[in-house]
């Protein structure tokens, strides 16, 4: 492959959505910026959603997003078709249809040509599975290479998701299972099996079209893709912003062995820290183990959706997901909020 003498992680001091802003210093950041009304706004910047929604006419709606991160992979053409992955995924997750894409790439000057060329490759063949287009972008030089894309979507402005209207009674489905980023760690320290990185790439490069074809046949209340905030951050977010409360099922999340494994051994990143800085107030952990608990925290790249579907639909739902994600599950439920603790793990 083109380029395969590149290191790339070796350029990074983070890997993937590993390197995201913490969730409670972007709050910080984003405090006291005034927010402009607007009644076709339909979600803005003011909602920790994945994605801004802007209405246009009473039947399409356009979606918009922007991703993009150091390398998680040293071959080039892996790394475009993870953060292309990951990009496209804010869209599946508010129930859009991703249409038009831009790349965003920053690349040392040493960088050669033909791993450049490999990178983009990665990204143009992952939009183009998408069936969306890339119609140009913007590249500029730097240290660490970096590499993701501006995604605009179609979604009727009926049929949006967004993360804060899950309803008492939900069901929470996620469509992957969680591990990547201890992976992703012991994977840059080379400790990891062959297996085990044959997996998070299988993984990273699944794009979660499916899933959103799947979950828009039911009775979808809230999505949202886990990323860089891990399953419980993003649950957490999920919860406040609908007023409610969470309890996870910790024997139904489907964790990687082998992160598993990893995780008692305290092979954890950065990001893990970080994610449980931010929500563990929140979370009231019952007798889970610790190791479990810290997988909970992980920051996924490109991770599954989570979905909270009415309960009549949920069995429908989960039937449809069965083979056509990388990992179905039932993991956990919806309540009326009654103090303390959002998240429950159980």
């Amino acid at each position: 492959m083109a380029g395969e003498d590149i290191k790339l992680t070796k350029l990074a001091k983070c890997a993937g959505c590993g390197a995201k802003v913490g969730a409670g210093v972007l709050a910080k950041l984003l405090d006291g910026i005034k927010v402009h009304h607007d009644p076709n706004l339909l979600v803005g910047f003011d909602k920790s959603d994945d994605a801004s929604v802007y209405k246009i006419s009473d039947e399409l709606a356009i979606v918009q997003t922007v991703d993009f991160f150091p390398p998680i992979a040293d071959d080039p053409y892996l790394f475009g078709q993870i953060a292309a992955t990951n990009a496209l995924s804010d869209i599946y997750a508010m129930g859009g249809e991703p249409k038009l894409c831009l790349n965003i790439m920053a690349i040392p000057e040493k960088m050669p040509m033909d791993a450049v060329h490999a990178l983009l490759k990665g990204g143009y063949d992952k939009v183009y599975e998408a069936g969306a287009l890339i119609t140009g972008g913007h590249s500029i030089h730097d240290d660490e290479p970096k590499y993701g894309l501006a995604v605009t979507g179609f979604v009727h402005p009926d049929k949006m998701l967004t993360n804060s209207d899950a309803k008492p009674g939900d069901v929470l489905l996620l469509t992957k299972p969680i591990g990547i980023g201890v992976l992703s760690t012991a994977n840059k320290a080379d400790m990891l099996s062959k297996a085990g990185q044959d997996l998070i790439y299988s993984l990273m490069t699944t794009l979660n079209k499916a899933a959103r074809d799947a979950m828009v046949k039911y009775d979808v209340h809230a999505c949202t893709d886990v990323t860089g905030f891990g399953l419980i951050g993003h649950t957490y977010e999920m919860a406040s912003g609908s007023d409610t409360e969470i309890t996870l099922n910790v024997n139904d999340i489907d964790l990687i062995p082998e992160a598993l494994e990893l995780a008692r051994m305290g092979i954890l990143p950065a990001g893990m820290y970080r994610n449980r800085t931010y929500a563990e107030h929140a979370v009231d952990p019952g007798d889970t183990e610790l190791a479990k608990q810290d997988m909970l925290y992980d920051p996924q790249t490109a991770g599954g959706l989570l979905i909270a579907v009415a309960e009549k639909d949920a069995d429908a739902l989960m039937n449809d997901l069965r083979g056509a994600v990388p990992s179905a599950q039932r993991i956990g439920y919806v309540s009326e909020y009654q103090g303390g603790a959002r998240i429950k793990l159980r």
